[in-house]
Order: C-alpha cells, then sequence, then structure tokens
C-alpha cells in the first residue's frame, strides 16, 4: 500500500543528504543475509566461528564512537520549561541552524537505507510505528533484531500519517558534531555522528521511551524503562511485575532469575521497556514493544548463567567484544581464560599483562528475544498482561530497608520520584526518578502528574514497592541476592493477595515474616534487612526535598503532601 506522506518525507530528506541510492528495507532473511555479507566484505563485521556461533558477528566501533551520546539528547520544546531541568534543551531555531545544515550532503557515496518498524506485535491497538532512515547497515541489522522491521511495519501503517520520523547518518563520526534532537511535538528524531548504541538505533530508547513518553502523556498511557516480570506460584496463578531499575539496580539479575523457592518460577515479558495502559477492566495492563533484548556483556558469565549461554548461542550481533583465534568472542567476566591470540575491541593484540581491559566495558549483544529461554508466551498476548504489581528497585543501601510497601497509589509515584540509582552498597547514589532521568520526553514535574492521574482512573491499580537489593550494614551487604531474591518477590505477590504480614512504619509497610532460612543471616543482621532508621531518614528527606525542589511549581502538590507526611510521621515516630 502506498503511503504519500511516507514517500514524500523520504524524498525530502534525500534531496537534502543526496545518497547515491536508496533503499528500502523489507526485513527479510534474504536481505539481512544481503547485507552481512556486504558488510563483512568493508570489514564492518568480522564473522564468528561457524560452528560454537552460527550466524553470528562482532562490530568494532571506531574508538571515539564507543560511548552512547548520551550527554548531548537533547529535546527541542516550544518553551525551555516544557523540557524542564532534567533534559538538554535546544530551540528549533538552533536545531536548525546548528544541526540539520549537519545532514547537507552527509550521504553523498552511500546507501539511504528506508528501514520500517513496528513497536508491539502486529495485531495489537497499542503497538507504534516508526520509520528510520539511515546510511549505516549496521544499524539496519540492528534494527532488524530489536523491532519488527520490513513489510509488517509498512502494512500496520497503511496510508496513515501517523508514524515517528527518525533521520540518521553517521556523519564523519566527530565528537564536535554529534547531536540527537528529539522533536516530541513532530515525532521527529535527528542523530548525527555516530554509529554506536541507542543514538544510532532510534526504535529503542529515542523512540520506545523519550518520543513515547511524551506521546503516551498526551494519549493517556505509560512508556517505562522497566523489566516485565512473570511470576508462577505453586498453584500455578500467574503474577506479573513491573520493574524499574535504574542504572545497574537490578535488570539483569531479575531476567535471568532462578527462584530458591520451591514452587515458584520466573520468566520474562520484557527486560528493558514497558508501556502500560489502563484496561476496561480497571487493571493496569503492560506490553513489551521490543522485539529483542539488547545488554552489557562484560561481568556476564556463560557458566554461572546458563539461560545467557542459550540467548548467545546463535544469530547475535556483538559489539566491541574481544575476538579469539578461534572466531569466538571473549570477555571480562564470562566465566572462560583468554587463550593466546586474543586481540582486544580495537582489534590489538591482547594479554592478561595489558593495561587495559580486552572488551570495551560498554561492549554489547543484542539479539532476538525469541530465542531467549526465560521468555514467555506472554510476550506474543496483543492486550498484554495485568500488572500486579510496580516495583522501584532503587539505592540508599543503608537507609532504605530491603523491601517496603507504598501505603497508597500517590506514595508510590513519590517513591518513584525520589528514586535512587546506585550500582554497589560501596557506591554513591544519585537520583534518577523513576528509572527515566535519561528517557523522559518531556518535563518530569508533569510526568510525576501525569503518574498521579492513574489513581483515579484505575479502580484496581497495582501495589506498589520499593526493593533495596543492596541493603547494607557499614559497607557491608546483608541480602546475597541471586535465586534468594524470588524471597522479596514472593512476599510482594502474597501482599497483593492479602497473605502477608507487614507492620506500618513511617516510609510504609515492612515484612513481619520474610523467609530467611538458609541464607546463614544472624538474627541481628536478619533484622537489620527491615529496619527503618528514623535519624538516617530524616536525613534522607532532606534530601529527597533539594532533589524536588529543582521542578519548581511543576511538581504536584499531591507529591509535596507525600513527603511532608513522610517526614511528620518520622517527626512523631522519634518523640
Amino acid at each position: 500500500m502506498q503511503n504519500e506522506e511516507l514517500d514524500s518525507w523520504v524524498l525530502s530528506v534525500a534531496t537534502h543528504v543526496r545518497p547515491s541510492s536508496i533503499h528500502w528495507c523489507d526485513g527479510t532473511d534474504a536481505e539481512i543475509r544481503w547485507l552481512q555479507k556486504q558488510m563483512v566484505a568493508k570489514g564492518v563485521l568480522a564473522p564468528l566461528d561457524p560452528d560454537r556461533y552460527p550466524r553470528s558477528f562482532l562490530h568494532r566501533s571506531p574508538p571515539d564512537d564507543v560511548a552512547r551520546a548520551e550527554s548531548r539528547p537533547l529535546l527541542c520544546t516550544q518553551q525551555r520549561v516544557d523540557a524542564g531541568p532534567t533534559n538538554p534543551w535546544i530551540s528549533e531555531d538552533d536545531a536548525n541552524r546548528i544541526v540539520w545544515p549537519l545532514f547537507a550532503g552527509a550521504m553523498a557515496g552511500r546507501t539511504l537505507f528506508v528501514v520500517p518498524y513496528l513497536l508491539g506485535q502486529c495485531d495489537s491497538r497499542f503497538s507504534r510505528v516508526g520509520v528510520q532512515l539511515t546510511d549505516s547497515p549496521y544499524v539496519v541489522a540492528s534494527l532488524r533484531l530489536m523491532t519488527r522491521m520490513g513489510k509488517a511495519a509498512l502494512e500496520h501503517l497503511g496510508s496513515s500519517s501517523d508514524f515517528v520520523r527518525g533521520l540518521h547518518s553517521t556523519g564523519d563520526l566527530s565528537p564536535d558534531r554529534r547531536y540527537v534532537v528529539h522533536f516530541p511535538s513532530t515525532k521527529t528524531i535527528w542523530s548525527i555522528g555516530s554509529g554506536h548504541g541507542d543514538s544510532a538505533v532510534l526504535g529503542t530508547s529515542c523512540h520506545a521511551l523519550r518520543m513515547a513518553s511524551a506521546q503516551a502523556r498526551k494519549e493517556g498511557w505509560l512508556a517505562e524503562r522497566m523489566l516485565l516480570l512473570e511470576l508462577t506460584d505453586p498453584e500455578g496463578e500467574l503474577h506479573y511485575l513491573a520493574v524499574a531499575s535504574p542504572g545497574a539496580g537490578g535488570n539483569t539479575r531479575l531476567s535471568t532469575l532462578v527462584p530458591d523457592v520451591p514452587g515458584w518460577s520466573a520468566k520474562v515479558v520484557g527486560d528493558d521497556v514497558c508501556w502500560m495502559h489502563p484496561g476496561e477492566d480497571g487493571q493496569l495492563w503492560a506490553i513489551n514493544p521490543l522485539a529483542g533484548m539488547s545488554g552489557v556483556v562484560p561481568g556476564t558469565s556463560l557458566k554461572q548463567n546458563p539461560s545467557i549461554k542459550q540467548l548467545l548461542g546463535h544469530d547475535v550481533l556483538f559489539t566491541n567484544t574481544a575476538l579469539q583465534q578461534d572466531g569466538a568472542p571473549w570477555w571480562e567476566g564470562m566465566g572462560e581464560e583468554p587463550r593466546d591470540g586474543l586481540v582486544d575491541w580495537r582489534g590489538r593484540p591482547w594479554s592478561a599483562s595489558s593495561p587495559e581491559p580486552a572488551a570495551h566495558p560498554d561492549a554489547r549483544f543484542t539479539v532476538a528475544a525469541s530465542q531467549c529461554p526465560t521468555v514467555t508466551r506472554a510476550i506474543l498476548n496483543p492486550k498484554g498482561v495485568p500488572l500486579s504489581a510496580i516495583v522501584f528497585a532503587g539505592g540508599g543501601a543503608e537507609v532504605a530497608p530491603l523491601v517496603y510497601e507504598a501505603t497508597s497509589w500517590a506514595q508510590g509515584v513519590y517513591i518513584g520520584a525520589t528514586l535512587l540509582s546506585q550500582t554497589t552498597p560501596a557506591a554513591a547514589p544519585r537520583s534518577d526518578p523513576m528509572g527515566m532521568l535519561s528517557y523522559c520526553g518531556y518535563n518530569m514535574g508533569d510526568y510525576f502528574a501525569h503518574w498521579l492521574s492513574f489513581g483515579a482512573r484505575l479502580p484496581r491499580a497495582p501495589r506498589v514497592f520499593h526493593v533495596n537489593w543492596h541493603r547494607a550494614d557499614r559497607g557491608k551487604p546483608l541480602w546475597p541476592g541471586r535465586g534468594h531474591d524470588a524471597r522479596v518477590l514472593k512476599w510482594i505477590v502474597q501482599r497483593v493477595q492479602r497473605s502477608a504480614a507487614a507492620r506500618l512504619t513511617p516510609i510504609g509497610f515492612v515484612p513481619t515474616e520474610l523467609d530467611v532460612g538458609g541464607l546463614g543471616l544472624s538474627a541481628d543482621h536478619a533484622q537489620q534487612l527491615h529496619e527503618v532508621d528514623l535519624r538516617a531518614w530524616t536525613e534522607q528527606m532532606a534530601r529527597n526535598q533539594e532533589l524536588l525542589a529543582r521542578f519548581g511549581n511543576r511538581l504536584p502538590e499531591a507529591l509535596r503532601g507525600e513527603h511532608e507526611g513522610i517526614v511528620h510521621r518520622l517527626k512523631m515516630a522519634s518523640n
């Protein structure tokens, strides 16, 4: 079916970027094999050992294009205040004056690939279409893994003009001319100067989060950076949790969770992005709009996690790992000793005495979610899954208890708005509201108000919890993690079912009966897991006040009220 709006846009862009040819991607196996062959011939991809890693490749990015361009994910709104204090802002005049000219002739001598893609299932009314124009075949290969790309997207779009327009060129890869600009009002993204990560593959964070969050605000839904977890209890009942884990707060640990609780099992619906819509039944329903999975590989052990080994067994696109002489990728923490003849992510000879790591710290994999053994069939449900709980997995290692439950939806939003990111118990926590600090496409004060609005719209709203996997005492971790995390999730599910006991504290409900048997915890440590230190919390509330103050008059009064209420309860409990 012809789409005049799409055709006109492609023609206007091509006139400006002046490619030598235009290729409309259809997403077929034949097309990707043709592209892979071209990239291998040009040195863009290196084929891996076909016996151990069939149909898998390694891509090495230029050394000055390894970090994502997250320092410059600019938001272009009519007024600076609409971007808010957390988003770098650019005016439309400056974007047209500084960024648009960089695209002039940028694709000369290159092919312009037209990549239609679909976020969400083909038969879902919640799905959204995007089209990325790019001169990078690597980006095409990545989008094919991460989205439903090609013919399916065009059929879903039909003659509609409602699609996100993404324009990307690697340009000359100069860091000084590297920009990512989002225009929420026109559903447009410009990216130039990078061929790596989310700043080049625009269908993921740029569209599925930044642009989608702004669209969701207008249309009455939520686009979040959350893992979607499916838990099955001993009776066979399914429970779905959406988990926000800023930074390295816990998405990876939960996506490969093997519960140590008898009769319980865990699978994932999605490990990165979650779109949530109010259902006619009064519940909040969630889908995973992505078709693929992408993650950082350093520290990921193939020996300790059989699921990861199976996930990365074939049809994988690796980026910036080291390469062994036999054609197998290698990275620090994979559970195998490097063999002689290893070359690092730059292609240089490497040995254990080398001063730098062999794999880049941000070395990644990209793979279709369908080959992940822990993915549930619920990912295919066009309606999504009903959420029992929303979990914010944050930091504050020596302040927040292992787990606590909000007393209301509004307090749950406050917990998310003051969420802290912490990678280890020793690391300093930083503010990362809802885990969306880098991904919210408008003023976060308005974003909090949007979240609050669901409290009145959802008679059966999911319960809200906070977990602190890094709970520590004077820097010493108190919680062993791994499969034991299922004990915390079991308590959360049982709280939703009203079958688990808890005591009310100034910050919310904490467990009185969490199973720690067999973990080797002393009675004192077990008690510390759920301790609410009134003095430490009073100090934390002062820090929260500073964090919230930056949103000025865009901060909802309801959140001010929640803050004042907790401060008051802490004061009363201290007297």
